[in-house]
Parts: structure tokens; sequence; C-alpha cells
């Protein structure tokens, strides 16, 4: 009389373990499970423009008619892009090895650098990823990647491998120019110093002018000399303009509650569903270099308990990560604070300000894309 009940109970079992199994295969993943491993060819064979700015060229870019500062950019950029070509390789023909050094065209006259300097949302990063786009020149000549990335670079390739990597390129574009301590000020310094030697070309965008970078972070008269240099050896175009993340938009829409954040996680196909203090101790075991292969395949972030970071290197982090975000347009859901209120006063007042108000703008946006995941969840 036993063994019906036992079987009973074993089929009962075997459904709720399918139901288990079932449940666990739709459950949303996890960044703070994500710590992968980028080979240095990666990291070289990723310079290219983010997905955000994959298909944007000059002609895209819409210029403010009340700031002239935006079509100057525009021609002086398309000019500097006509001169960088190069031999029949530059068209496509020929490819190259990663770390194998190509002979160069003849240096042309003009600067060897153009430095877009402009305030928060003003287009910069079109209109650099614009340049690589329009620089006639195969993608494995050309290299885009944000200040970060580069050094990240020098650090898995070593300096000496990263000079005659980059040295076989016609154009390297920088993203988001910041010297954080001295240290990068020289390392950046002396790169871009041997580069320019080599014929490579120069871009880069930044909040800052040339002249001022290190301001306000440690003491620039240190390292005068090296910032000086960094600035005689590019042309420096001012854009100017409001932050379009904001023109005409409603203000960001506020945080949702733990509820609809997780509900929404497990609705949407590819999303991830953190504990925002557990992701941001995950992010001091990642190096910043691999955050972007962390996001590979996320399609919705969702952040519960957000609250106002503890400390400087913490905030630095986050940053990194919000870029590598913003940059693969990932929507971002979450409950807690609002993004505004991250940083604290005398964060947003220090040397690193340009950094924190750059991650507030992009997680703000990326906010507003994940309003409709939250809308939709509601409504289940």
């Amino acid at each position: 009389m036993s063994a019906p009940t036992t079987a009973s109970g074993s089929a009962g079992r075997t459904a709720a373990e399918a139901r288990e199994a079932t449940e666990a295969a739709e459950a949303p993943a996890a960044l703070t499970a994500r710590a992968p491993r980028v080979p240095a060819e990666r990291l070289v064979a990723e310079m290219v423009p983010p997905p955000r700015f994959a298909t944007v060229s000059f002609d895209n870019y819409l210029t403010d008619p009340g700031q002239p500062s935006q079509a100057e950019a525009v021609e002086a950029l398309r000019a500097f892009a006509a001169r960088l070509g190069g031999g029949a390789d530059a068209k496509g023909g020929r490819r190259r090895h990663w770390f194998r050094r190509e002979a160069k065209p003849a240096a042309s006259s003009g600067p060897r650098g153009m430095y877009l300097d402009g305030g928060y949302g003003v287009g910069k990063t079109h209109l650099l990823a614009s340049l690589w786009h329009a620089t006639p020149a195969a993608p494995e000549l050309k290299a885009f990647g944000t200040f970060v990335e580069l050094t990240n670079l020098v650090g898995a390739l070593g300096f000496q491998q990263t000079v005659k990597t980059l040295s076989g390129h016609r154009l390297l574009c920088i993203d988001e120019f910041e010297l954080d301590d001295p240290g990068d000020t020289v390392l950046v310094s002396t790169l871009l110093g041997k580069l320019v030697e080599a014929g490579v070309g120069l871009a880069a965008t930044s909040n800052t002018l040339p002249g001022k970078l290190g301001e306000g972070r440690f003491a620039a008269a240190d390292f005068l000399r090296e910032i000086q240099g960094l600035s005689a050896r590019f042309r420096t175009l001012r854009i100017d303009g409001e932050d379009y993340r904001h023109r005409g938009l409603p203000a960001a829409p506020p945080p949702h509650s733990d509820e609809t954040v997780a509900r929404a996680a497990h609705r949407v196909p590819g999303a991830s569903l953190d504990d925002f203090p557990a992701l941001l101790d995950h992010l001091s075991r990642v190096h910043p270099s691999r955050y972007g292969a962390m996001c590979d395949g996320v399609q919705a972030v969702c952040l519960t308990g957000v609250a106002p970071v503890p400390d400087q290197s913490t905030a630095l982090r986050l940053v990194v990560l919000a870029d590598r975000l913003y940059d693969r347009e990932v929507p971002v859901l979450a409950s807690g604070v609002p993004f505004d209120r991250l940083f604290s006063e005398e964060m947003l007042s220090g040397g690193y300000r340009k950094k924190y108000f750059r991650a507030i703008s992009r997680l703000t946006a990326l906010a507003r894309d994940a309003k409709g995941l939250a809308d939709a969840s509601d409504e289940h």
C-alpha cells in the first residue's frame, strides 16, 4: 500500500524540481556573478566606437544655429579626417597583424591632433566617432577608446608593446581625456609623444582645456611641462551648447519600488538584477577594463537599493560602469535614491567632479530609457 504513495511523492518532488528548474532558467542574470577574463587581443580589437555611436556621422550631427562653434568644429574635423588618409591599405585592401608596425604615409602639415573641449552633452563623442568613421583608413588602422581604456591597454600590453601596436595606426581617438593622477600624466604624455613622432593622428574629447588638465586634482605645476607638451600637439576646438540629453526632455523619472524593479527584471529577456551595494562591492574585485565584457549580452540593468556611494574609489569605479552601460545603450531601472544623489557634495565640488556629473547625466538618460520597462511591469 505504501508503493503508490511513494511513487506519488516521488512524482510530486519531480514536478517541484521541474518548476524550480524552470524558474531558475527564467531568473535574471546578476552582474555580481560575472568576472570575465579579457585577453589583450580583445582590448585592441574592441577599440572602435561603441554601439551607441556605430552609425554616427558629421551629417547626422545636429548643430545648433545659436552655437556657431558646433558647425565650425564639424568643418575642422572633416578637413582633419581628409588629411589622415594613407596608402592602398588605408582603403581596406591590406590587413595587418595587431602587433606589426606598418609604413606610415608622409606627415601632412598642420596639427597632429584635435582636442574637442566642451561641457556635458554637447555632442563631443558623436563628433569624435564621426571623425573615426570619416578617416579614410581600414578599421584596424584606427583606434577609439576612453582614456581609461587606453591606460588599461598599456597595463595589459606594457608600454613598449602599446607604442609598437598603436604606431601602426592612422588615428587614435581618446574619449573623455582625464588625468586623474601624476602617474597617468607622465604615462599618457610620453605615449602620445611617441605616437605623434610615428605619424599617428590624435583626437580627444574632454571637459577641460588642454592647458588646464589636472587642475583641482593634484599639483599641476609639478607636471606643467608634460601638460603643456600635450597641449602643444593639439588644435583646440571649443564646442559650446546645452546638454542635449536635457533639451526639451522631462526630468529624470523618480526611482521605482523594489517590487517593480524585480518584476521588470524577471519579465525582460536578458535583464540583470542586482542589489546596488553588492554590485559596488563586486566592482572592487573586477578590473575596470573588464566592465564592458561584464555587460555583454545584458539588455537591461535592474538595481535595487541604490544609495549614495561611500567613498571616492567606489565612485570612480561606478563612473566607469556607467560609461560602459551608456556606450551600449543599456537601460537602467532602479529603486532607492535618485541618480543625482549618488555623489556627495564634497565629491561634486572636488577634483573628479566632471566625471561624477558625466555619470549622473548618463545614468539619468538610461533611467529615462528604462521608464517603459517599469510601466509594462506595473501593468502586470
